[in-house]
């Protein structure tokens, strides 16, 4: 069984950071790729960002390119989010994701006040 536990969310003002962990238990963790999803009030769950297995391979949405960095470490069984220059419109629940198969984290909620 895998679990997925985000943490590093909180209320931070227009310009700051944060840094997003999901630590991961499980029979499984270096061989598989994984993203962060957002969810805003209202919205849809939309892809933020994807790490492959080796760390070797990412991906952003436009949004976030060049303010976000999604990096993987194998030997601690986590994936992380680090989050510049933030701005209101990234408010939103954010997700950590195993790809390709259904399991997802609780969330954790990341607020940025103009």
């Amino acid at each position: 069984q895998v679990q997925l536990i985000e943490s590093g969310g909180g209320l931070v003002q227009a310009g700051g950071s944060l840094n997003l962990s999901c630590a991961a238990s499980g029979p499984t963790f270096s061989d598989r790729n994984f993203a962060w999803y957002r969810q805003a009030p209202g919205k849809g769950r939309k892809i933020v960002a994807a790490v492959s297995w080796d760390g070797e391979a990412t991906y952003y949405q436009d949004s976030v390119k060049g303010r976000f960095t999604i990096s993987k470490d194998n030997t601690k069984n986590s994936v992380y989010l680090h989050m510049n220059n933030l701005k209101p419109e990234d408010t939103a629940v954010y997700y950590c994701h195993m790809i390709n198969y259904d399991y997802w984290g609780q969330g954790t909620q990341v607020t940025v006040s103009s």
